[in-house]
């Protein structure tokens, strides 16, 4: 891969990890409720599902995944549905999953870093246009005679780039946690994000299979 193909890869990559999406909402919530810390730790889960999902990609299953009308269908309803879940739930959690203080100061325990990287996985492994980032945009940049390489760069930079989105997003997130300041204003923030949840989820319910 050339140093000018790369050097046209990495911005237009990086717009894409920093797209407002759920699994960046996700980020955004954990770091107000959590901490930059605990958020960036727990988007592993999320790298990891990228991950498999390159590897996938990169071995041409990709194409097929998306050619299946059945496989897309049930990965996608199976995502909205997890999303609008995730969304009624940070509605409903009102001020008892803020982490860093209720009502009377004193602290609330953290959500277990396991169920955040978990919920961070199923969010990224629930949204068939994921993969579809990986078969039809990174073909475009990939050097033929050094498939598997090239192939590999691309998936470790974007991996790279996208712990960079969530470092800001999660610090992001908590600057609005720190304005927020207290339980009300917490409240109100899981209700923002709980609805941009839902709404993703409705959104992801209504994607079509690209035409083959």
């Amino acid at each position: 891969m050339s140093l000018q193909t790369f050097s046209l890869f990495v911005p237009a990559c990086f717009a894409i990890n920093m797209a407002f999406g759920p699994n960046n909402v996700l980020s955004l919530s954990n770091g107000a409720r959590e901490g930059v810390r605990t958020s960036v730790l727990a988007s592993a889960g999320r790298l990891v599902a990228f991950a498999i999902m390159i590897a996938i990609a990169g071995l041409g299953l990709g194409a097929l995944l998306m050619a299946s009308q059945t496989l897309f269908t049930l990965i996608k309803f199976g995502g909205a549905a997890y999303l609008v879940w995730i969304g009624i739930k940070l509605i409903r959690s009102g001020p008892a999953l803020v982490a860093h203080a209720n009502g009377d100061g004193a602290p609330h325990a953290p959500t277990p870093l396991a169920k955040l990287a978990k919920q961070e996985f199923l969010v990224a492994a629930g949204n068939p246009k994921a993969i579809l980032v990986f078969t039809a945009f990174f073909p475009q940049f990939v050097d033929r005679s050094a498939y598997a390489t090239s192939f590999t760069v691309l998936g470790v930079t974007f991996l790279v780039l996208e712990l960079v989105a969530i470092a800001v997003y999660a610090a992001l997130g908590a600057r609005l946690g720190s304005v927020a300041n207290g339980a009300r204003g917490f409240k109100w923030f899981n209700r923002v994000s709980g609805t941009l949840m839902i709404g993703f989820g409705i959104m992801l319910a209504f994607v079509r299979r690209p035409a083959t």
